[in-house]
């Protein structure tokens, strides 16, 4: 990574309805819940498990934390 790059790391939580309980296929991606960006994991994982356990009982619904760091510079 060069000097003057960015080592900041952002993390995006979104949720929704998927497909199969047992898969990350969302049901209708237009409609996911974005909950927001975070530039710390554990501020993105306290949202992510708020959210989670909101909706703990449907089985059908899923909330993931999103590492926007690793897509933007997907070679560090």
């Amino acid at each position: 990574m060069k000097e003057t790059e960015s080592k900041q790391r952002l993390h995006l939580v979104m949720g929704g309805r998927v497909k199969d309980p047992r898969t990350m296929e969302f049901q209708d991606p237009e409609s996911l819940h974005v909950v927001g960006v975070f530039s710390s994991h554990d501020a993105a994982v306290e949202a992510w498990r708020a959210n989670a356990q909101r909706t703990v009982d449907d089985a059908e619904m899923r909330y993931v934390v999103v590492h926007i760091h690793r897509l933007l510079t997907p070679e560090t």
